[in-house]
């Protein structure tokens, strides 16, 4: 199947359909670099928030909420406020486009927690053209951001491949039959072995609704489907070779999962490769870097990745 290349000039995204998640990838601001020479999104339209302490007029993002520059405001390190400002602002230039709406317009809220029924389950936008649901889902950690969006209820993670020194330190926090799989992976294997546990355990618990509330331990999510949890599909992702990346979903496996990169200056425009793009794990869908679809035996999806 081959892969449609995006229209120009800026095509805004189309909602996914039934059984379709799309999952944009996005490379934060470097230190010391604008955002222009990366692949950060602008959106359009007025910042609506007044600026936070600790955060200039002349950085202040925009089309941000007062509370997500506050957020930014308050990360230490010059990078961290450049990658928090920079997720948040994809994630509302992409759903802005899926809802034809002004990314700055947009109003998210918290669902109730399935623990305690608290107001900090998973994060949701308010649609009130009454249309039908859009799920999303945002994860960054060094050097990628990640946003996956459904007609359904999705969790999505993306973790730095961890040192060995962290995968040890780690490891006790894992599912006894994901330790034993970790230790049984050669020296040379781990970190990326480690890295595929861990984004689909954190992509579980983030579409479940409870976050690292739920520990860690409780949930299989190892090579062996059988024992994963029932009614759910994790998959991993293609994220580069540094990274590990993998969405959650209930029910059935997705038909179709394409993964794009959003570059700079381009909302939505054509797919740009980030190096050496291939699946990780069993579990991957298949891909190749010529920009086709291909099929994979065990996960019964497709993921597309297109390339100019």
């Amino acid at each position: 199947m081959d892969t449609a290349h995006a229209p120009a000039p800026d095509p805004v995204p189309t909602r996914p359909a039934p059984g379709h998640v799309d999952v944009w990838l996005v490379r934060p601001p470097l230190p010391g670099r604008p955002p222009a020479d990366h692949h950060t999104p602008r959106p359009s339209g007025p910042s609506h928030a007044t600026q936070p302490p600790g955060l200039s007029a002349a950085s202040q993002p925009p089309g941000l909420s007062f509370a997500e520059l506050r957020r930014a405001a308050s990360f230490a390190r010059p990078a961290d406020r450049a990658a928090y400002a920079t997720a948040h602002m994809a994630l509302r230039q992409l759903l802005g486009g899926y809802l034809d709406r002004p990314p700055a317009a947009l109003t998210f809220v918290r669902e109730p927690c399935p623990g305690c029924a608290g107001p900090h389950g998973r994060p949701a936008v308010i649609q009130a053209d009454g249309g039908p649901p859009l799920h999303f889902s945002l994860a960054h950690s060094r050097g990628l951001i990640a946003v996956a969006v459904a007609p359904r209820v999705i969790g999505v993670d993306v973790e730095r491949l961890p040192s060995p020194e962290t995968v040890e330190a780690c490891a006790r926090a894992l599912h006894p039959g994901e330790q034993a799989e970790l230790a049984a992976a050669p020296p040379g294997e781990r970190r990326a072995h480690f890295g595929r546990l861990w984004t689909r355990k954190e992509a579980y618990l983030k579409a479940l609704g409870t976050g690292l509330s739920r520990h860690p331990r409780t949930d299989y999510l190892g090579s062996d489907l059988r024992r994963r949890p029932a009614r759910w599909a994790v998959l991993d992702l293609p994220a580069g070779p540094e990274h590990a990346a993998a969405i959650a979903v209930p029910g059935d496996r997705p038909d179709h999962v394409t993964v794009r990169w959003l570059p700079a200056g381009l909302p939505y425009g054509g797919d740009v490769p980030y190096g050496e793009d291939t699946p990780y794990g069993e579990d991957a869908p298949g891909a190749n870097p010529g920009g086709t679809a291909t099929r994979s035996p065990r996960s019964g999806s497709t993921i597309t990745r297109s390339s100019r």
